[in-house]
């Protein structure tokens, strides 16, 4: 089941809104034709040996077995460090979107396994930062790699700069926290060339999938806790929360959304996607 979690008006990963800045670049919409981000078979390679989607529609990762492969972990640390080396701001638009989105997920793979096993990601803290009550439990706050000159935490990468900067509700959709309630962690890297395409596959997956929004029998909806915390993303209110959905809905899921009551509540599950993990 999915649980519903409840913080002290406060979300996980959210808050901070400084943008980093791209080289005063004016980047160009999303959608902008660009050059293709190259393909990355490394990263390909170990997402597509390790993660899997089985037939519950959550993308599941198989920890154990990555973390008993040494190659296969010192694999994972070379393509961050391959990666921390290159220069975003001077990348196209969608080009950077793939870059940071990559990065992200390719961290919070290496700290889940680093701690592995655990039954979830909001059992490792951060490190190397004052302790905040108002912050939930995990480690996004840690200050993980270097891009440009400066020392990043996850926290960093998706609400400092991705989200200021494309600003683009799918961001949600392209980050994975390592959590059931996650949208699906893909078993490719993204890349420029097919990057429109990827992001609203994963929209209409997500959406779709009762982890995004279910239906009660009162024609009231539960949703995603991620459109309750990042509800400024998804137009600020819940008429564009549901907006957004019905734009990702498939027909029978759209027509029950036009004739919702609202949202009721919101729930996510913080267990671990791992293939371990219990199906529920």
């Amino acid at each position: 089941m999915i649980s519903s979690e409840r913080s002290a008006g406060t979300a996980p990963k959210q808050g901070r809104r400084s943008v980093l800045i791209l080289s005063g670049l004016a980047l160009p919409a999303l959608h902008a034709a660009a050059p293709a981000m190259a393909a990355d078979p490394a990263l390909d390679a170990l997402l597509g040996r390790y993660v899997s989607l089985p037939a519950d529609g959550v993308a599941r990762v198989d920890y154990a077995r990555w973390k008993a492969n040494a190659a296969d972990m010192a694999s994972l640390a070379a393509w961050i460090e391959a990666a921390a080396a290159r220069r975003p701001s001077a990348m196209p638009r969608a080009e950077a979107f793939a870059f940071w989105a990559n990065l992200y997920n390719a961290l919070t793979l290496s700290v889940v396994l680093d701690r592995y096993p655990v039954r979830s990601i909001r059992d490792i803290r951060s490190t190397g930062v004052p302790f905040d009550p108002r912050q939930f439990n995990g480690p996004w706050r840690t200050r993980l790699v270097t891009v440009e000159g400066r020392r990043m935490s996850l926290d960093d990468i998706e609400h400092e700069t991705m989200r200021p900067t494309f600003r683009d509700p799918r961001v949600h959709y392209a980050v994975n926290c390592a959590s059931i309630g996650c949208p699906n962690l893909r078993p490719r890297a993204f890349r420029a060339a097919t990057l429109e395409a990827d992001l609203d596959d994963a929209a209409r997956a997500f959406v779709n999938h009762p982890r995004g929004v279910a239906v009660r029998s009162d024609g009231r909806l539960v949703v995603s806790s991620i459109y309750h915390w990042f509800r400024e993303d998804f137009g600020g209110t819940d008429a564009g929360v549901i907006a957004h959905l019905r734009r990702h809905a498939a027909p029978p899921l759209a027509a029950r959304l036009a004739a919702a009551g609202g949202i009721a509540d919101h729930a996510y599950d913080w267990a671990l996607n791992d293939i371990a993990t219990p199906r529920s």
